[in-house]
């Protein structure tokens, strides 16, 4: 399996520390709002790396951490008049809720930066020994930039180019503008910790480097593109200037969802929670939408994307429902499956392996799913391909294969007849519709054709139509949709 790693920025073989094992370590949220559309990208690609990485025989723990105190719990705690711990549980709580909704599994280990003030301090006492930090006369304590020769290597920035950008604002009693705080001198009506420096709280960055310690050194650290700089460059210089070790062999971080080719932002009114999404759409859908694309490459989130990958997905679970349903024969001819059909089927469960295996390559690996969709339906349509023996086999490997994408990708595992009319009531909501007329009008249709009333079948079926409803008749009975 390879791995794109970020700090040396190419595609490279992964290899764990511990033969067997692998240490995941990836920055979970400041829980002070709802989780939008990013969080839910940023989860979902952790996901499926671990079950990647559990499915070619390792044994991984996952530590996903909250950030519970912090300048925006605070703020939102004194302007809802609240207290901060009640308003960090209450988005760590919603995050657990959406997260379940998304099929995101719980992270291994679930560490929080209030629990971790005691390693904190150790951290800022350990770098102001060794020089590379020091406590100011108001009780703050910087990390000293320069003294870390390394630093800038993650995010590729030199000291020079960032002295440019970084300014000292007055009162501040920073050496230099590149210094970044470890330990805040508390203010007042703030949360705080005694502390060898006086009453204070932890810096942001801090607090994963004491979070990530049990586990040193990590196989991988990860998140969202947003935190290479500066969250993970110094996590990078603390961590190893504090404990002399490497602090991670791998960095991935994600790439970044815009709104209609617009960056994410409350103030341009386009920002979307995973739950404004979930009002209108399976969970699912969502699930497959993000999943479409490379984990590196931008996301651009319309409504019409979520359209296209709804169709999608019912043309996966239809081919599915459609496989079961032709199983159900009870003879079937001895004669084979032409060469280049079983070739070319036996060639795509490895060509699915390959692209989750090439930096889980999830949209390529969905390519495949299609690829075995498009086979079996064309099988399926042959009535002299759909009674071979070697067709049941086809069909009973099709069904296994979905099982697998359930397990590696958490798609398509769902019962087909139960997800198909899942998601048309989904559709159907979404538009609007008075189910309670749809129902009376589709009971009507049945009496009709059962009193060979086809006049009345006839028009039943045009004032469907009318209202967007598409009904067929088959061997199973009536059966409707959405135009």
């Amino acid at each position: 399996m390879h791995i794109f790693n970020t700090v040396t920025r190419q595609k490279e073989p992964f290899t764990p520390v511990t033969p067997g094992k692998a240490n995941i370590y990836v920055c979970g949220i400041t829980a002070y709002d709802l989780c939008h559309i990013d969080h839910a990208r940023s989860a979902l690609v952790f996901d499926i790396l671990v079950r990647q990485l559990r499915h070619i025989g390792l044994e991984v723990c996952l530590v996903r951490n909250f950030t519970d105190v912090d300048d925006k719990i605070i703020n939102r705690a004194h302007t809802e008049n609240r207290d901060w711990r009640e308003v960090a549980q209450t988005y760590m709580d919603a995050f657990h809720e959406d997260m379940d909704r998304l099929g995101v599994a719980r992270a291994d280990r679930e560490p929080r930066a209030t629990e971790h003030i005691p390693q904190i301090q150790d951290i800022c006492a350990r770098l102001i020994a060794s020089g590379k930090a020091y406590a100011t006369p108001s009780g703050d304590v910087y990390f000293r930039v320069r003294a870390y020769a390394p630093y800038g290597k993650l995010s590729g920035r030199s000291l020079d180019d960032m002295k440019a950008g970084a300014r000292v604002n007055p009162g501040d009693e920073k050496e230099d503008p590149l210094d970044f705080a470890l330990w805040k001198a508390a203010k007042p009506g703030e949360p705080f910790w005694e502390s060898p420096w006086g009453q204070g709280r932890p810096g942001w960055h801090i607090e994963c480097s004491a979070m990530s310690q049990p586990y040193l050194p990590l196989d991988i650290h990860g998140g969202g593109q947003d935190l290479i700089f500066p969250h993970h460059e110094n996590e990078i210089a603390q961590s190893e200037a504090a404990f002399g070790c490497t602090l991670a062999h791998y960095w991935v971080h994600n790439g970044f969802v815009q709104i209609n080719a617009e960056k994410m932002s409350k103030s341009l009114g386009n920002f979307k929670t995973i739950r404004d999404i979930l009002e209108n759409y399976l969970p699912e859908t969502l699930r497959f939408f993000l999943l479409n694309k490379h984990y590196r490459s931008p996301v651009d989130f319309t409504w019409e994307g979520m359209d296209e990958t709804e169709k999608a997905q019912q043309r996966v679970y239809a081919a599915l429902l459609e496989a079961q349903r032709a199983l159900q024969r009870k003879q079937w001819k001895k004669n084979a499956l032409p060469l280049d059909v079983q070739q070319e089927w036996d060639a795509l469960p490895h060509a699915f392996d390959q692209a989750m295996n090439d930096d889980i390559n999830t949209a390529q690996a969905l390519g495949h799913v299609f690829a075995q969709v498009r086979l079996v339906n064309r099988v399926l349509e042959d009535k002299k391909l759909r009674a071979c023996e070697t067709c049941r086999n086809l069909l009973e490997a099709f069904l296994q294969c979905a099982a697998q994408w359930d397990q590696r990708l958490g798609l398509f595992g769902r019962d087909p007849e139960e997800f198909l009319n899942a998601l048309r009531d989904q559709r159907a909501t979404r538009r609007h519709l008075d189910m309670a007329q749809v129902d009376k009008l589709l009971t009507a249709r049945i009496q009709a054709r059962a009193a060979k009333d086809f006049a009345r079948s006839d028009a039943l079926r045009q004032e469907l139509a009318a209202l967007g409803v598409c009904v067929r008749d088959t061997p199973e009975g009536q059966t409707w949709d959405l135009e």
